[in-house]
């Protein structure tokens, strides 16, 4: 019987990594067919208030469901069917009553918030995302119930739905909006209505889900619920810290949107001129989300073996696929970012079809190298055990931000945002693997494996300048289809120059290649299944 539990597990972890990495690969590409319907203003007008609706998704994805399906799995493993049903109904209750609170401050406040953000015409927007909440606690309470019952199914179902149904709403309305002659406001507030209709769908996919038995769930007797308060401090405490060390990028969105416009403002740019730097600016936003899914895809495979090996008390497993976590999240994401900085000029004009910008979307770039490295060590702090710390990071690096925004975009323009962005990340990265190292009491990657990595990067670099010399020099003043061959011949000529380094200099060892590949990890799991079933 356990050993039917323990492969339900990683079956279920394979599902939810897999629609994971669609929906946030979804997520990243929608933002370059609607920056070329909509133009820089209305991409500035959606991304000022994306951060609203990122801190939703984040709740309803990752933190809220994980406590709930944690709480749910230990009732379940002790037989407690009915304890099962008063943590929903808490749960729910519970979520509906803070998201109700939230909904009706975003809607009442939208001024507010929109002042804040140096720009009160973003009001309806603000308005629209708001109504993303009213479905945060249906969406949160019958995810952590399956993911706690080892059935990833539904919620890999309702995460690829909501953002497809999101992304053609997003697209269509655009279009629609934009050949209708609507001001940009009205198209960021069509963009945004996407995510509302996405939440819709998702909620109504798990309704279909869980249907028969929600009449039992949500209208139980209030005064028959034992230890409600140890629940819902649960549900909070743990969903917040959870939540924030998974909000690392959106923190970053968060704060550009209070200073950068503002700042620009004030600088003595006009409006329009403002908006459309800004605008700019969000470029980098999918290509930074992307670099980092990529990232992060493989080095996140290996928690659930660092989880369970911490369970086993396994110290030797956890600090080796520790650092063939690191290892693997450091090869990736350097390489995207020195990658995407030599050839970010063919690459802007390719999706955003112009080069406008392109020196400090080199410098965001390297936000995919941190926030990749931040999001791989908080992970494994939280499998370790370790849920307020990375929390606390997050807002050490929140405020790092804040503080470098005002110093800095003074001194370079929005540049400095882009610069901001790579230090305070930096700084997150810095505290996650100081508490790390600490915790597993071992180095996080061993000195000659960096060198190497970097080394393997130089040659990259190297060819990737030469490599643009001669095509700039042969076809000078490339149109965007030649812009486009261009930079996708790069990518994959640079991806095959650095694998080769990699390979020649021995960076990773056939054990490491063998555990990357899931040979390591399926005798692993034989091995699991025959002592859990003796």
């Amino acid at each position: 019987m356990k050993a039917k539990k323990y492969s339900a597990f990683w079956h279920g972890a394979v599902i939810l990594t897999a629609a994971g990495l669609i929906t946030k690969i979804l997520s990243a590409f929608y933002r370059i067919p609607y920056q070329n319907i909509a133009g820089d203003i209305a991409f500035y007008t959606y991304q000022q208030v994306y951060p609203i609706y990122g801190l939703c998704l984040t709740f309803a994805v990752y933190g809220f469901p994980a406590v709930i399906s944690k709480m749910i799995a230990e009732q379940k493993e002790d037989g407690k069917e009915e304890r099962v049903r008063d943590i929903l109904s808490i749960s729910f209750w519970l979520l509906t009553l803070l998201c109700t609170i939230v909904f009706l401050f975003l809607f009442a406040a939208s001024h507010f918030v929109a002042r804040m953000m140096g720009d009160e015409q973003l009001y309806k927007i603000v308005r629209v995302a708001s109504f993303c909440f009213l479905f945060m606690p249906f969406i949160s309470m019958v995810r952590g119930y399956f993911q706690g019952s080892y059935n990833m199914l539904p919620t890999a179902v309702s995460q690829v739905t909501e953002q497809l149904l999101r992304v053609s709403t997003i697209v269509l309305l655009s279009l629609y909006f934009v050949a209708n002659d609507f001001d940009v406001y009205t198209i960021g507030a069509g963009a945004m209505f996407g995510s509302v209709v996405g939440g819709m769908v998702s909620a109504v996919v798990l309704w279909l889900f869980l249907r028969r038995n929600l009449q039992h769930v949500l209208f139980r007797r209030w005064s028959s619920i034992s230890k409600k308060g140890m629940i819902m401090r649960a549900l909070f405490w743990q969903g917040i810290t959870i939540c924030v060390s998974n909000l690392v990028l959106i923190v970053m969105q968060f704060v550009d949107s209070l200073t950068v416009y503002n700042m620009l403002i004030g600088a003595g740019e006009f409006a329009d001129r403002a908006k459309v730097i800004k605008g700019i600016y969000d470029r980098g936003i999918p290509l930074v989300q992307l670099g980092t899914v990529v990232a992060t895809s493989f080095s996140l495979a290996l928690i659930p073996v660092m989880t369970e090996a911490r369970r086993r008390k396994d110290t030797a497993l956890i600090r080796g696929k520790l650092r063939l976590a690191v290892k693997v999240t450091l090869v990736i994401g350097l390489g995207a970012s020195v990658g995407l900085a030599c050839i970010i000029k063919p690459t802007n004009i390719m999706l955003f079809e112009n080069q406008a910008g392109s020196d400090l979307l080199a410098i965001l770039g390297f936000s995919i190298l941190f926030s990749a490295l931040a999001i791989t060590s908080a992970t494994v702090l939280q499998g370790l055990g370790y849920t307020a710390a990375p929390a606390l990071f997050t807002l050490v690096g929140a405020v790092a931000k804040y503080a470098a925004n005002i110093i800095l975009i003074p001194e370079l323009g929005v540049k400095g945002a882009a610069v901001a962005t790579v230090i305070s990340l930096m700084l997150i990265v810095i505290l996650n693997f100081f508490l790390l190292a600490r915790v597993v009491c071992t180095s996080l990657i061993e000195w000659f494996a960096l060198i190497r990595i970097v080394l393997s990067c130089g040659a990259m670099a190297l060819f990737l300048m030469l490599y643009l010399f001669i095509v700039e020099s042969v076809f000078p003043g490339a149109s965007r289809s030649g812009a486009s061959v261009e930079a996708i011949a790069g990518a994959v000529l640079g991806g095959l120059v650095y694998l080769i380094f990699l390979v020649k200099l021995h960076v990773f060892t056939e054990e490491e290649l063998g555990a990357l590949l899931h040979r390591r990890e399926i005798s692993f799991q034989k091995k699991m299944r025959k002592e859990k079933g003796a």
